[in-house]
C-alpha cells in the first residue's frame, strides 16, 4: 500500500516469509480484510515463553553546563521493568469426512468450514487489542483502553484527549505509531507471528449417546501480546458522542454538525502533534464504522488536502480506495464500540 512504511515487518510480511505454500498467507489476508488493524501492526518475538519483558525509560539523566578545568558529575537515566503478558487464543473445527468428500474438493470444503472460526478469532483478538482486561479475563492481555483511561490523573493523560461529550454513549478514535521502539505486538519464543493452523487429520469424534463419527480436525492458535514501550506513541481521542458522530454523516446539515466536524478534525490534528517523531513509527488512525463513514463523507464533500481518499493497493496487492489524514492512513475497526462510557 502506498500509504505504508514498508521497512518494518507486518503480519503480511511474516506470512509471506514463513509459509512458502501460501496457506498461512491466505489466512492473514482473510484477517486483514475484516480487521484493518492487522495491516499496520509491527511484530517482535518475545524474550519469554509467556511474557515479554521490556525496560521503559521513566526519567532522563541530568546534564550540566561545564567549562575548562571543571569536572562533570556522572548521571544516569531512570528505567522501570515491565512484563507484558501474552494471550493464547484457540479454536478447533471438526468436519464430517463424508460431507467433505461429497463436496468434490476436501481442502476447499474444510477451509470454508473454518472461515467462521477465523472470523470469531479475528473479532476477539481485535476486541482485546483495544479493550482487553486481565482483571476480567486473566488469560488475555491488557488492551489500549485500559492503558489510556484518564484525562488528567495518569502519567500518560497528555495523550488522552476529550471529544467533549459528558453524557450518553461515546466512542474513541485512536492514533497508534507502530514501531520496534514504540508500540508493537509480540509472540512467544518458539512460535511465529499471527494465527497458526494445524491439520490434525482424520480423527474419531465421540458423542454423548455413544455414537461415533470420523471427522477431519483442524486446530487454530493465535498467541499475541501488546507492548506499549513508549506511551507517547499512542493517542486516544475519547468522549466522542455517538449521537454527534452519527450526525457527521451529512456535512451540509445544521451548524451543530459543522461544529462537530471541526472539533473532530481539530482533535485529530492535536493527536498528530502528540506523536514525538513520526519517522520512528508507522502511524495509523483507528475508528469504528460510524466515524469512518462520517469522515469519508467529509472527504468527498469538502475539498481538502488534509483529509483525502487515495487509490492504493494493499500489502496483498488488492486495489482499493484508502482514506488518510495529514498523510496518515485511516483504518476502520469494527471492534471499536459506539457504547463506551465517558472517561474523566
Amino acid at each position: 500500500m502506498a500509504l505504508l512504511d514498508t521497512t518494518r515487518l507486518t503480519l503480511a510480511d511474516n506470512a509471506k516469509m514463513e509459509d512458502p505454500t501460501g496457506k498461512i498467507a491466505v489466512i492473514a489476508n482473510l484477517l486483514s480484510q475484516t480487521n484493518e488493524i492487522l495491516t499496520d501492526c509491527v511484530f517482535q518475538k518475545a524474550n519469554g515463553k509467556s511474557f515479554h519483558r521490556v525496560n521503559i525509560n521513566t526519567g532522563l539523566p541530568e546534564v550540566y553546563w561545564t567549562q575548562v578545568n571543571a569536572g562533570t558529575p556522572p548521571s544516569k537515566a531512570q528505567y522501570a521493568t515491565v512484563d507484558e503478558g501474552i494471550g493464547m487464543l484457540e479454536a478447533r473445527t471438526e468436519t464430517d469426512i463424508r460431507a467433505a468428500a461429497l463436496s468434490g474438493n476436501v481442502n476447499r470444503y474444510r477451509m470454508q468450514q473454518s472461515v467462521a472460526h477465523l472470523e470469531a478469532m479475528n473479532q476477539e483478538m481485535a476486541t482485546c487489542m483495544f479493550y482487553g482486561d486481565t482483571g476480567v479475563t486473566a488469560a488475555a492481555f491488557l488492551g489500549l483502553a485500559g492503558r489510556y483511561s484518564a484525562l488528567t490523573s495518569a502519567g500518560n493523560s497528555a495523550n488522552v484527549l476529550s471529544g467533549g461529550a459528558t453524557t450518553g454513549d461515546c466512542m474513541s478514535i485512536w492514533l497508534v505509531g507502530w514501531g520496534p521502539e514504540t508500540v508493537y505486538c509480540t509472540y512467544p519464543e518458539g512460535s511465529t507471528a499471527g494465527l497458526q493452523h494445524r491439520n490434525l487429520g482424520e480423527q474419531t469424534a465421540y458423542f454423548s449417546d455413544g455414537t461415533r463419527m470420523q471427522v477431519f480436525s483442524d486446530l487454530y492458535n493465535w498467541s499475541n501480546g501488546l507492548v506499549v514501550k513508549d506511551w507517547r506513541y499512542a493517542v486516544r481521542i475519547a468522549n466522542l458522542g455517538t449521537a454527534a458522530m452519527t450526525g457527521l454523516s451529512s456535512t451540509s446539515g445544521s451548524d451543530q454538525q459543522h461544529t462537530s466536524t471541526t472539533n473532530v478534525l481539530h482533535s485529530m490534528t492535536q493527536a498528530v502533534a502528540r506523536i514525538p517523531n513520526m519517522a520512528m513509527c508507522r502511524p495509523a488512525f483507528y475508528m469504528n464504522r460510524t466515524a469512518h463513514t462520517a469522515l469519508m463523507r467529509i472527504a468527498m464533500e469538502k475539498s481538502s488536502s488534509v483529509l483525502r481518499i487515495t487509490e492504493a493497493a494493499s500489502q496483498f496487492g488488492t486495489p482499493g480506495n484508502y482514506m488518510s489524514f495529514m498523510g496518515i492512513p485511516i483504518r476502520r475497526c469494527d471492534a471499536l464500540l459506539t457504547t463506551e462510557t465517558n472517561i474523566t
